[in-house]
């Protein structure tokens, strides 16, 4: 009760922070189960050959998901920040949205056009479209969450 009092019952962003880490970990081994770096590297291997500017980035499967699930650890020790409605975890807060929207967003037109590049298709959907949706919902929810609990600001004496 004294917390509603003293941020005049606005909310934090911890639920929407926690629940797109946990969905993001899901989608990081749904992309695993799918064989997403078969697909990923065939793509920038396509790419550079075409584009000699174009970095080829191949990775290798623990180096990539030691990687991702590192990070999705990093994100999820943030949890309890976002919960006190941290300043500072505000920026990095919308950055992580508007990635995962776009890797939502991402996966689903790559299933879509069923394939990355001409010569790498794929065998049905895409690698992370089955939890991609999910992304799109959970980034949403974050980025509504980051401007509902956004601190009040005193403009001529007023509360906006």
């Amino acid at each position: 009760m004294k917390q509603a009092a003293k941020d005049g019952g606005r909310r934090n962003f911890g639920l929407a922070w926690l629940l797109l880490c946990l969905a993001f970990g899901l989608h990081i081994w749904d992309e695993a189960a799918h064989d997403f770096l078969r697909y990923y590297n065939a793509t920038v291997l396509t790419l550079y050959s075409h584009f000699s500017w174009f970095p080829r980035i191949d990775l290798e499967f623990r180096r990539w998901l030691c990687g991702l699930l590192g990070g999705t650890l990093i994100l999820l020790l943030f949890t309890p920040f976002a919960y006190r409605n941290a300043r500072w975890l505000r920026a990095p807060g919308y950055l992580f949205a508007g990635v995962q929207l776009l890797n939502g967003f991402n996966h689903i037109v790559l299933t879509i056009r069923g394939r990355s590049v001409p010569t790498v298709v794929f065998d049905g959907p895409a690698p992370g479209f089955y939890t991609a949706p999910l992304l799109l919902v959970l980034s949403a929810f974050l980025f509504w969450s980051l401007r509902e609990s956004r601190p009040q600001t005193a403009v001529s004496g007023r509360v906006m």
